[in-house]
């Protein structure tokens, strides 16, 4: 399980979308605070002079809320990515410690977690180096020790956890 590459790249645009927008402003903001200090030289009460000084107040005002929301971004990003990597690691745990409750084989488990990860028969048989109707019989059994009647019931008993609902207690006692 790897984090999804669509919601990586999104939140690596939008940093390097900040960052440039950041540069571009911060760019402007040399200017204009080089330019008024020129034009305060020349005529500090003129409305050039004072529309230009405001302008140059928001462009660092800019600067300040965007260095904010790009660190806020940056910040949100690791702890998605922090989040991710412990709901991977729990999710694992939790599938071990059913597995144990089910009492299923070593050989079981195998099947049993190619059979999470979505492969068929065929290519578990293959994986395996074990005969389809071996693989087939393995399902059989570790559904039967699971209390599920198919692959989407197996699969959805842990999904249910990520869900948040739980696994009941009659189910998780099996």
């Amino acid at each position: 399980m790897t984090a999804s590459p669509d919601l990586q790249t999104a939140g690596r645009r939008q940093t390097a979308a900040l960052s440039v927008f950041l540069v571009v402003q911060t760019l402007g903001t040399v200017f204009f605070v080089g330019d008024v200090i020129g034009d305060l030289r020349e005529d500090p009460t003129s409305v050039h002079f004072i529309f230009e000084a405001v302008v140059t107040a928001a462009l660092v005002l800019g600067i300040l809320f965007g260095t904010f929301a790009l660190r806020r971004t940056i910040e949100l990003l690791r702890a998605q990515d922090q989040a991710l990597a412990v709901a991977r690691g729990a999710l694992s745990d939790v599938i071990d410690r059913q597995f144990t409750a089910w009492s299923l084989t070593p050989a079981e488990r195998d099947v049993a977690f190619l059979a999470l990860k979505g492969l068929d028969v065929a290519e578990i048989a293959e994986l395996r180096g074990a005969a389809q109707g071996t693989v087939r019989a393995q399902l059989t059994r570790i559904y039967s020790k699971a209390g599920v009647s198919g692959r989407a019931q197996f699969a959805a008993f842990f999904v249910e956890d990520l869900l948040g609902a739980g696994v009941p207690e009659a189910q998780a006692a099996q």
